[in-house]
C-alpha cells in the first residue's frame, strides 16, 4: 500500500518517473516534466492523464498534425498507431499507464 501526492512529485531530469505498478504487463508511472518529449508511436494503446499543469499534446490524424490542450483532469487516449508529442506549458504531473517497455 501506498498513497503518493502527485503534486509534490519531481524528478531529477524532464520525463522522470516514478513506477508505481505493473500489473500484467501494463505499467502505471508518475511522470514529472517541463519540456517537450519526442514524436513516437507507442508499441500498444496509452492512457495519458494530466494529474497537474497543462499540456499541449500534438498528434496526427489522416496524416494530419493536430494538437489539444490538456488541464488537469484531461485525458489523452492513444489507440494502437497514434504517433503523438506532449509539450507542457510550465511544469507538469502526468499519469501515464501503457504496456511495460513501451516508447
Amino acid at each position: 500500500m501506498e498513497i503518493i501526492r502527485s503534486k509534490e512529485f519531481t524528478a531529477s531530469r524532464a520525463w522522470g518517473a516514478k513506477d508505481i505498478s505493473n500489473m500484467n504487463g501494463i505499467t502505471t508511472r508518475l511522470h514529472w516534466t517541463d519540456q517537450p518529449y519526442k514524436w513516437h508511436i507507442n508499441d500498444g494503446e496509452e492512457v495519458f492523464a494530466v494529474l497537474d499543469g497543462i499540456v499541449e499534446m500534438f498528434y496526427k490524424e489522416n496524416n494530419l498534425e493536430k494538437s489539444t490542450i490538456l488541464n488537469a483532469g484531461d485525458i489523452f487516449y492513444a489507440s494502437i498507431g497514434t504517433e503523438h508529442v506532449a509539450h507542457p506549458k510550465g511544469e507538469a504531473r502526468v499519469l501515464v499507464i501503457e504496456s511495460e517497455g513501451s516508447v
